[in-house]
């Protein structure tokens, strides 16, 4: 069959884009089909912060559902410089070489004084963007914590209702909290780099809890030594930390993104971890788990959306700064002010 009228490349005039209405049985008959460009389309549209978006945002996800759980969703992190796109790129082109579909979900640091990302990801991961089997969408982090995008969870089932088989999502890895990242994905990577010091000793014991298996990065050259000598004590490190529930003792492995050594092992280890889980029945219920606190996070969400979005909040948030900037009252009471939807005269 052919791909349908609404995603092929027209000589449509600007105007009548902009008039084309969003049919969403269309996106996700399309979406079915592997089509990426429909796929591209409907990330978008769930990003988007358009009203009536979100409204067929929502009914698009509720379609895609019954296609879920398809796929082995995998969260990668790492401080910058670590490589995490070199080996991403490496890892998701040794996938796609074994019969996969990959889809990559590379979330990029927005700043906080401008708003705007660079979302370079398929400029850094070059190969691997013009892979049939591969799919690569970029997004800004925005103001979530984390570092992942504030809709990457739809995302991925927007990308299993696409028939992906691996969802890999690479966070920006400044520090942030991985929970959210952990949160939404099947296996935990950590990447590391061999002799860096201690410098983020603050954050380590957290995400190290976290990971399900720690990878030295850059295993080639005369890097060699130190990594062998980080592996080790990073499997030593590992053995001071309280058992996972799950049972699952966290590997520390090594590669070379460059020269192509070491990748098979650590998907070999992915695929060890799931099966493991789905035998002692963790798998699936680590993902109901993390369906229940998308719901509590989405309440959270929608609260503090509809709160700042009701009439006169915006005026009495204005009125309530004002008071604290003239030391007229402290930051909680005017908290407790706004919420009980009172102000005092100035």
């Amino acid at each position: 069959m052919g791909i349908n009228p609404s995603f092929k490349n027209n000589k449509q005039s600007p105007e009548n884009k902009k008039k084309a209405p969003i049919a969403v049985d269309d996106l996700f008959s399309e979406l079915k089909k592997g089509n990426k460009t429909a796929l591209a389309k409907a990330i978008t549209l769930i990003e988007s912060t358009h009203t009536d978006h979100k409204t067929l945002a929502d009914q698009l996800i509720i379609q895609c559902l019954q296609l879920t759980n398809t796929s082995i969703r995998v969260g990668i992190t790492g401080v910058p410089g670590v490589g995490k796109s070199t080996f991403i790129e490496t890892f998701g082109s040794y996938l796609t070489q074994q019969g996969l579909k990959v889809a990559v979900l590379a979330v990029d640091p927005t700043s906080s004084i401008s708003k705007g990302s660079i979302l370079g990801d398929k400029t850094r991961m070059e190969t691997l963007a013009k892979d049939a089997n591969a799919f690569i969408r970029p997004s800004p982090a925005s103001d979530s914590l984390g570092g992942v995008a504030q809709r990457t969870r739809e995302s991925i089932i927007l990308c299993e209702a696409a028939g992906y088989d691996v969802i890999l999502i690479e966070t920006v890895g400044v520090g942030q909290s991985e929970t959210a990242v952990h949160s939404m994905v099947d296996f935990f990577l950590l990447l590391k780099l061999a002799g860096a010091g201690d410098e983020l000793q603050g954050i380590k014991r957290g995400i190290m809890e976290m990971a399900d298996a720690i990878v030295i990065t850059k295993a080639d050259g005369t890097n060699l030594e130190q990594v062998q000598l980080a592996k080790t004590e990073f499997k030593r490190a590992l053995h001071l930390y309280p058992p996972k529930p799950n049972g699952w003792f966290p590997k520390v492995l090594s590669c070379s993104a460059i020269q192509n050594t070491g990748i098979a092992a650590i998907w070999d280890t992915v695929t060890h971890f799931v099966s493991t889980m789905k035998e002692n029945h963790q798998f699936m219920a680590n993902r109901k788990k993390q369906d229940k606190n998308w719901f509590l996070q989405a309440v959270d969400g929608l609260l503090k959306h509809q709160f700042y979005n009701t009439p006169g909040i915006q005026e009495q948030l204005k009125t309530l700064l004002t008071q604290i900037e003239t030391n007229k009252v402290s930051p909680f009471a005017a908290a407790k002010v706004l919420i009980e939807g009172k102000t005092e005269n100035t």
